[in-house]
């Protein structure tokens, strides 16, 4: 028997799996990072995902931001200046943490990117209000892809891996949203501790090497995800963690080419800093 191998659009979406898009620090392509702004835009997009980064401040809070410390190419001081280098999260309060202003300076990375003058540094919380509260349709179904930036050789930046990974269960169980939020980490440790504390809450190993096991690495943890970097995964990587039930979401993919290997590998979602574009792409060929 013979399978013609031109399928039709709404054929191909018939039989494919779905791709989940996954708005890497909200849609920082079009929106500055890890900022509401970027997650609203998101929404907007209709992204599958909203991925985003957690830093701990001196009083608890859980904020938004990939760098541990206030990021002077991203971060204007109060009175418009540039903060100063290496001021971490974990050495100010909340209250200190929103007098910056991170949306005004531009990211030369990302040309199409607009600006938001006086956009603010998100509390966890207040990412989870927003879902909660928005119109757009995307709102209702909306998982969490939210990162625990810790590391072991940096105990003085953040919380104890069984403290970090209790106070992000408190504001979850607070909207209810166990089984929206994936907990993502380069450190197994807060994985392992948020599995002690709240099974329901899946765990995705983020990963960046080319010699790692990916399926027993999932498995020594009990992740349900393994979200590589995209460069070091393989066909026979993906089958492997498929086989042992394990899902694929590699980082960060930018570009048509990237997308459609990774399509042809059979991955389950997508990290990207361009989710419409993704959108539009998997649309085009009829899968979603």
């Amino acid at each position: 028997m013979f399978f013609s191998l031109s399928l039709s659009a709404s054929a191909l979406a018939a039989v494919a799996p779905r791709i989940d898009v996954q708005g890497h620090r909200g849609c920082r392509a079009v929106m500055p990072e890890n900022t509401l702004a970027a997650f609203n835009e998101a929404l907007r997009l209709g992204v599958d995902v909203l991925e985003t980064d957690m830093q701990v401040t001196k009083d608890n809070a859980i904020v938004l931001a990939h760098d541990s410390y206030i990021n002077p190419e991203r971060c204007l001081g109060p009175g418009g200046e540039k903060p100063e280098p290496e001021m971490p999260f974990r050495s100010l309060t909340l209250e200190q943490v929103k007098r910056y202003d991170c949306g005004s300076l531009p990211n030369p990375l990302f040309p199409g990117q607009a600006s938001r003058p006086g956009e603010k540094i998100p509390a966890l919380e207040e990412l989870f209000e927003l879902v909660k509260t928005s119109t757009y349709p995307a709102a209702a179904r909306v998982r969490f892809n939210i990162e625990t930036k810790i590391s072991p050789g940096e105990p003085e930046l953040t919380p104890s891996p069984e403290s970090f990974a209790a106070l992000v269960l408190a504001l979850v169980r607070r909207y209810g949203y166990e089984d929206r939020v994936i907990l993502q980490s380069f450190d197994k440790r807060t994985l392992l501790a948020m599995k002690k504390l709240e099974p329901r809450i899946r765990t995705a190993m983020l990963t960046d090497g080319n010699n790692l096991p990916f399926a027993a690495v999932a498995k020594a943890i009990g992740a349900e995800i393994i979200s590589p970097d995209a460069g070091w995964i393989t066909p026979a990587d993906i089958v492997d963690l498929h086989a042992a039930g394990v899902q694929v979401a590699p980082w960060t993919v930018n570009e048509p080419a990237g997308w459609d290997l990774l399509i042809k590998y059979g991955v389950d979602a997508i990290i990207t800093d361009d989710p419409a574009g993704l959108v539009a792409h998997l649309k085009a060929k009829g899968l979603r």
